[in-house]
């Protein structure tokens, strides 16, 4: 098969954004050609700034957890005990996060074809279990904090709950402003859930200096869980369903598949369409086009790429030209226009 391959758009230094179009002119035998449209756009500029957050907010949790664990144990509170080991799985989670940002810039090679930016999917799948299992115990704790009081001093917990507020909201705030990755959305659900919990020890101190009922510490700590818990769950499904090479959740194959039958001329159907995503913002698919009698390969291969990059923007996509339809035992139903 006679080949010609157009290579548009590369820079190669380490801020690089890719176009790749391959258009075979020559048919493979059975009318077939393939075309491919490559879109990588990689934002190390963004993954530099979400490093560096990433960074800050580590310093700034590791060195108030020892705080807040040493202030939990002297005043006897959950609330600080708890947040300070919510903390400890935050430090954890924000090496998790970096580590995966920095394994993820790597170039593509002859083992990891796609590049490695899957690493920071792998790690939000990782801190959403742990933000599930750390709301678990956190409810755990509480129950039988309930069915077991403790004395606490509420001064103190307040002092440090306070501290431990300012802290976490800068970290949050930092994290915030990055760019919005699955990666920095699993470390910043980390980081916010310390945050409702120092909010929750600050309103739980306050009863207990105002009113000296402590069960209003557990309590407000199973609810601070719980809400950590929604958040842990929606990254994890959403890591997972990656993970899984699900299709992106807002992309209907079978909508697309018509609308391009529908809307690039010369498509007379298309079938074998499969979607998946590389991370929550790097979508991949595949397909095949059959065309009309005498239309030009190299011009409805263009019109489908721009349909697809106008759908999706940044789109790694390879497209099969067909003359005619498949007629091997695993081609799948053809979408035609009508």
């Amino acid at each position: 098969m006679g080949q010609h391959h157009d290579h548009a758009g590369h820079d190669h230094d380490r801020h690089h954004d890719h176009g790749h179009d391959h258009a075979a002119h020559a048919p493979k035998a059975g009318g077939h050609d393939h075309g491919h449209s490559h879109g990588h756009g990689h934002g190390h500029h963004h993954g530099s700034s979400n490093e560096t957050r990433l960074a800050l907010a580590l310093a700034i949790t590791a060195t108030f957890m020892v705080v807040e664990a040493v202030g939990g144990w002297l005043s006897g509170s959950l609330a600080l005990l708890a947040d300070a080991v919510h903390m400890l799985t935050d430090a954890g989670s924000l090496v998790l996060a970096l580590v995966a940002l920095r394994v993820a810039r790597r170039p593509a090679d002859a083992l990891f074809s796609y590049g490695q930016a899957r690493y920071e999917v792998l790690a939000a799948f990782v801190n959403g279990l742990a933000l599930l299992l750390l709301s678990a115990w956190i409810v755990v704790e509480s129950i039988q904090r309930l069915l077991a009081p403790a004395p606490v001093i509420g001064t103190t917990m307040l002092t440090i709950a306070v501290l431990g507020f300012i802290a976490n909201l800068v970290s949050f705030l930092v994290l915030r402003d990055g760019e919005d990755t699955l990666n920095l959305r699993g470390a910043m659900l980390h980081v916010l859930g310390d945050l409702l919990g120092s909010a929750a020890a600050i309103a739980a101190a306050l009863v207990i200096l105002l009113s000296g009922w402590t069960p209003i510490d557990p309590i407000l700590s199973a609810f601070v869980a719980l809400l950590i818990l929604k958040g842990g769950w929606r990254v994890t499904r959403e890591s997972a369903h990656i993970l899984l090479e699900g299709a992106p959740r807002d992309l209907d194959t079978g909508a697309l598949a018509e609308d391009l039958a529908a809307s690039v001329p010369g498509v007379a159907g298309i079938h074998h369409l499969h979607a998946w995503s590389l991370t929550d913002r790097r979508p991949v698919m595949t397909l095949h086009a059959v065309l009309d009698e005498g239309t030009d390969r190299d011009v409805a291969l263009g019109a489908i790429q721009q349909r697809l990059k106008a759908q999706f923007g940044d789109v790694h996509a390879t497209v099969q030209i067909e003359q005619v339809a498949c007629g091997g035992d695993g081609c799948g139903p053809a979408v035609h226009r009508h």
